[in-house]
């Protein structure tokens, strides 16, 4: 019976053996547990058989050693022999090098002529460029002057694609020539000429028509009552059948000047003054046809009911536009300038229908979702409405034509736009409360209202029945009040931002006589770049080039701000440990730059903004003079971004001029040459600054 326990205890512990030596270690404990927990003096018996087997391996692991050692030292002696034939070929290398650099003399040569006639060939074709850009120019030019020249004005404004026009924006890329120049002072000249024949031609169309003023009365007042019959389709063809042979033709035949006057007049910008004044040579022409005879007195004078009529419609959207400022102004008091949280497809679909909203992204999303606009936008789009239906409801009541009424409703809408919200929005935008969050969501909130314009327009459409393709309607121009308003809210954006970057700056404590730095950055400036970095995370949503504007902004005014602080001339004197704290510093605004904190930027262009500092420190910390010196003025200079009056401003405050302890104190003791040399670069440096300014 023991000699089988003992049979079993071996068996068992030549299992626990193989088992430490193919697991792994964190299994070793649970294995070496069991050993104890298992018959007494079991484990003195486990020691005894681990004994063995460890002589067991030693003896295999000298038998190998053995076996490879004669190898080992085969090895050896063959890399000995091997040494000397690499000293050899080191030898031949070094010639063929030096052969090799002979050789390619000649080649660079060639190299340097070929890159010469490539020079020439690119300038030969950036001149051709130049020239192909001049010739259209000169072409339109001159078939400007020719058709001037032949007094065919009405070709010069509708045929060729608009001449004037056409010359002003091909000036952009020309117009560092001396010859833009001097069509640039003609053509104002031009203008105005062209201008004063148009309005002569309007005045005598004007004189013209009123010799047919019964004949157009008559027509009018037929078209009025043809429009308010059921078969008004029929009857208005069978009329202008009658009229377009009849007495109305040389009434046609005379509005070719008024529409001469018209597209002269209207790519020049003068359109509006073209317009005021023929309303007003009609609005007179009216009264004297109005004009009762003496013999007639009515209690009222006739030729006063147009007058008092616009001056009533004027005088009621006044009052409109003033009671909807007051609303617009409450709208933007109570927004909270964050997106429009939606939970279900319900609340989405009722936003949908208050504001024309469609954005693929969004709609993507599952809910609860959040749409880019604050709630200002609906409720702004929802007031536009209501103010133009409370101006249809009096302009019906004038009883006008539906051409009327869709004309005032566009003007009285763009004075809403321009004038009333134009106005809140300005208002809004420098009012101190809002910060940067708030400009972001107002730049957002104005392209989704810029984009609603077009469903305005169609929405005027839709209760007035008058078709856009119509030739006197008028268009609503209101969208620039938003391009307006959000170049306003980016400019704002820029102001606020240096304006936080300022506060940074002034709570800057350096210790400016340190001996050496803290091997770390500045606190306030590491809570600088982290503002800037949330700041930035928030842009994501603007578009793209506003984004970066204000981020390449943001790093030019910080390297200003901080190049101002090291040559502030309140600053005395600078130790070289303030210097090295400093450029501590300025190597994290580099790193945060180079970090891409807004996506866009093509290679180093935001670490660019920083060179100026980054040339400056890197003159004082390696000490480089010389080099410094000798390469001024060379566009492959190391420092070019360097100015000598601004080196100098930085060296005489690191100067020893109080024989106080300073960088400058261990020069004097240890090597006065070397306090020579300073001496000779601040002279050197003087007479740079003195031959800059002469």
């Amino acid at each position: 019976m023991a000699e089988t326990e003992t049979l079993e205890c071996i068996t068992e512990h030549e299992r626990i053996l193989q088992e430490i030596e193919s697991t792994d270690t964190a299994c070793v404990g649970p294995t070496l547990r069991s050993i104890y927990d298992d018959q007494p003096n079991a484990h003195k018996r486990f020691m005894e058989k681990l004994d063995a087997r460890i002589r067991n391996h030693d003896r295999e692991i000298e038998k190998m050693c053995n076996f490879h050692h004669q190898g080992f030292v085969d090895a050896i002696t063959e890399l000995l022999k091997v040494r000397a034939d690499a000293e050899k070929l080191m030898g031949q290398v070094t010639d063929t090098n030096r052969r090799l650099q002979e050789a390619g003399r000649e080649v660079t040569a060639q190299t340097e002529e070929v890159i010469r006639c490539r020079i020439q060939q690119r300038n030969m074709a950036t001149t051709v460029e130049k020239l192909q850009l001049c010739i259209p120019v000169l072409e339109m030019y001159s078939k400007l002057k020719e058709q001037l020249e032949s007094k065919r004005y009405y070709a010069i404004s509708h045929g060729d694609a608009l001449c004037i026009t056409e010359i002003l924006n091909l000036f952009g890329s020309v117009s560092q020539y001396r010859f833009c120049q001097i069509m640039a002072e003609n053509l104002p000249r031009l203008r105005e000429e062209i201008k004063d024949i148009s309005m002569s031609d309007l005045k005598d169309f004007l004189e013209s028509i009123r010799k047919h003023s019964d004949k157009v009365g008559e027509t009018a007042m037929r078209q009025a009552q043809q429009h308010r019959t059921f078969n008004s389709a029929v009857a208005k063809q069978a009329s202008m059948g009658h009229y377009m042979n009849g007495s109305v033709s040389p009434l046609l035949s005379s509005t070719l000047p008024l529409k001469v006057c018209c597209v002269s007049l209207y790519f020049q910008g003068d359109r509006e003054t073209f317009e005021n004044y023929y309303r007003k040579q009609r609005k007179k022409q009216a009264r004297l046809v109005l004009q009762p005879q003496a013999n007639m007195g009515y209690g009222f004078p006739v030729n006063r009911l147009f007058d008092l009529l616009f001056e009533v419609r004027d005088q009621y959207n006044e009052t409109l536009l003033k009671k909807w400022a007051l609303v617009f102004r409450w709208i933007f008091e109570l927004d909270n300038y964050s997106p429009i949280p939606v939970e279900t497809e319900e609340e989405y679909k009722l936003v949908v229908s208050r504001f024309p909203f469609h954005d693929a992204e969004v709609e993507k999303q599952d809910f609860p979702k959040k749409l880019p606009m604050s709630q200002s936008v609906p409720q702004i789009y929802t007031q536009v409405k209501e103010f133009i239906y409370a101006s249809l409801k009096f302009s019906e009541s004038l009883h006008r034509s539906s051409t009327e009424i869709d004309d005032m409703l566009r003007k009285s809408t763009n004075l809403l736009l321009t004038r009333t919200l134009s106005s809140c929005l300005q208002n809004l935008i420098k009012k101190p409360h809002i910060g940067l969050t708030e400009l972001v969501q107002i730049i957002i909130n104005t392209t989704h209202l810029e984009q609603a314009c077009r469903y305005l327009e169609e929405f005027i459409t839709n209760i007035t029945n008058v078709s856009p393709e119509t030739v006197h309607t008028t268009r609503l121009y209101g969208l620039s009040t938003f391009k307006d308003a959000r170049h306003a809210a980016e400019g704002e954006i820029y102001t606020k931002l240096n304006q936080k970057i300022d506060e940074f700056i002034q709570l800057a404590d350096y210790e400016w006589g340190m001996a050496e730095s803290d091997g770390r950055a500045s606190g306030y400036l590491m809570d600088l770049i982290n503002f800037l970095r949330s700041t930035f995370q928030v842009f994501t949503h603007l578009p793209g080039k506003v984004a970066q504007t204000a981020c390449m902004s943001a790093c030019k005014h910080l390297s200003t701000s901080l190049m101002q602080m090291l040559l502030d001339t309140e600053l005395k004197q600078v130790s070289m440990g303030a210097i090295q704290q400093f450029n501590l510093d300025v190597i994290q605004c580099e790193l945060f730059a180079s970090s891409e904190p807004v996506p866009g930027f093509q290679g180093d262009t935001l670490q660019l903004a920083f060179i100026d500092l980054r040339q400056l420190l890197d003159l004082f910390m390696v000490w480089d003079w010389s080099t410094y010196l000798a390469d001024y003025g060379q566009p492959t200079s190391k420092y070019l971004r360097v100015n000598p009056a601004t080196a100098l401003a930085l060296l005489e405050k690191m100067k020893d001029t109080s024989k106080k302890n300073n960088i400058f104190s261990q020069f004097r003791k240890n090597d006065r040459d070397k306090q020579k040399l300073i001496e000779t670069v601040v002279r050197q440096l003087r007479s740079l600054v003195n031959g800059m300014s002469s």
